[in-house]
């Protein structure tokens, strides 16, 4: 194996790593692709070996290097290019495997570029974070692959007094749910800018309310998804992007795979199909419950700000339907505010269901109402039809029954697989659990399937143990 392919191939060291080697010697064998495919996607993608490192810290290339370096980057005339893939198959494909870096598997020198290429621009969009606020210590070992920018990810204390140490027009990485309400308002009125962090969309299996780590995060320097009173970059996507012929063809097959496995945001499995408790000649209507002092519910819902409003306003505009509400499971576990007595919920709902996997509920009913729920859009996945009373992210596209006034902004209409395409693809970033690496959403929804895991377990227990004392007290105390 020579050393400039080793060299040209060097992952970056992202936190925690553990991939598999991706080049190897293969005497006699001739790495997948040809030298064309080689230069056209290095060219492609603009890689450039070594981008995590600082221009001081990056070691100085041998002649051979450098010259092969230069050729690759910048097209020359006929003879040179000529030379340049005889180059590249006598020193990068001679004799040399190439293999993925999450699952140690053959793959191509320009599959590897790609993946390459994917680091190259989410290191690049890091680099600039100055400080990352309200991360709890139980998130971080996930996160900090996710906001690496070539150095350590600086967290900080959530302290006015670290935010003034910070140049003006510094990037701050803050999780806004988690700092104080005066350490928030310095910051968003301050001459900083705001990189918000937040759960993903495929998120993990198990609660966040229970420290089960974030296994995707978004990060939105324009607002954030599901604020509807001003832009985000989700919303940017939606309203302006293009969306390829391939780009769909991808968003098709990961719906297909997440409605087929039932993957939700907190787990996996859609189990069998569940009976229609009200008979198969009845309409079901599915209520999704949520935490009603979550930033969604207070940013994404002008209108209706608790579950049991939810309730009654679904109940009025459907009276002979068969309701199934469903609570938050964070509300179930005790963390967090929006429990509706069972007997007051029984009043208004024909059943309270807080077991069944959510996408086996989805896929029971005829329709599902939200305040701005994300169960919402896994209905859209399975083709339901959904009415927000909210005006969340995937609301005023053309795609929901909105009952609430549309952002002039959302004028587009989409369609599910453009939706899937900003929504899961584009927007969010992913962490492999095995191997601690950035990846694609399809290499997340893989390693969940395939039962990988990322939790404390004490940790979670302790949660679950906390949660369960909480709704003792409520009980005891006539708060629930």
């Amino acid at each position: 194996m020579s050393s400039i392919a080793s060299a040209l191939f060097e992952l970056p060291p992202f936190p925690q790593a553990r991939p598999h080697p991706v080049v190897r010697a293969a005497p006699g064998a001739t790495a997948g692709g040809s030298a064309q495919a080689f230069i056209a996607a290095w060219r492609t993608h603009g890689y450039a070996p070594g981008f995590w490192r600082a221009p001081d810290d990056a070691p100085p290339h041998d002649a051979a290097t450098a010259r092969l370096l230069g050729d690759l980057a910048t097209p020359g005339d006929a003879a040179r290019e000529a030379a340049l893939h005889a180059e590249v198959e006598r020193l990068l494909l001679r004799d040399h495997s190439y293999h993925d870096p999450f699952t140690g598997e053959p793959t191509t020198p320009a599959a590897l570029i790609g993946t390459l290429a994917g680091w190259q621009a989410l290191v690049a969009a890091n680099r600039p974070i100055a400080a990352a606020f309200g991360f709890a210590h139980w998130k971080r070992d996930t996160v900090d692959p996710l906001l690496w920018g070539g150095r350590p990810v600086p967290f900080r204390p959530a302290r006015i007094a670290e935010l003034e140490r910070l140049p003006a027009d510094a990037l701050v990485a803050v999780w806004k749910g988690r700092v104080p309400a005066t350490f928030l308002d310095r910051l968003e009125h301050g001459p900083w800018r705001v990189l918000e962090v937040e759960d993903g969309f495929i998120r993990s299996v198990g609660l966040g309310a229970d420290c089960v780590p974030p296994l995707s995060i978004v990060a939105d320097d324009l607002g954030i998804h599901y604020d509807c009173r001003r832009a985000s970059r989700l919303e940017q996507m939606l309203a302006q992007g293009h969306f390829p012929p391939e780009e769909l063809d991808r968003a098709r097959r990961l719906r297909d795979r997440l409605v087929r496995e039932g993957i939700s945001k907190y787990g996996v499995g859609a189990g069998t199909a569940l009976p229609r408790p009200g008979g198969e000649g009845q309409r079901h209507i599915l209520v999704v419950g949520q935490v009603e002092d979550d930033r969604s519910v207070r940013f994404g819902s002008p209108e209706v700000r608790s579950n049991l409003e939810l309730l009654r306003r679904v109940r009025a505009m459907a009276p002979d339907a068969f309701l199934v509400y469903r609570p938050h499971p964070d509300v179930e576990a005790g963390h967090r505010r929006g429990a509706i007595p069972r007997e007051t919920a029984l009043d208004l709902a024909d059943q309270v269901d807080s077991a069944s996997p959510i996408s086996a509920l989805i896929g029971m009913v005829d329709e599902v109402h939200v305040i701005s729920s994300l169960a919402g859009f896994e209905a859209l996945l399975q083709g339901k039809p959904v009415t927000a009373h909210g005006m969340p992210f995937f609301a005023g596209w053309g795609l929901t029954r909105d009952l609430v006034a549309v952002p002039a902004r959302r004028g587009a209409k989409r369609t599910v697989e453009q939706l899937v395409a900003a929504t899961l693809l584009q927007y969010p970033r992913y962490l492999d659990p095995v191997t601690n690496l950035p990846c694609t959403a399809e290499i997340l929804v893989r390693q969940i399937v395939s039962g990988a895991r990322r939790q404390n377990a004490a940790l979670v227990w302790l949660r679950r143990l906390q949660g369960k004392l909480a709704e003792l007290v409520k009980y005891f105390t006539g708060a629930r």
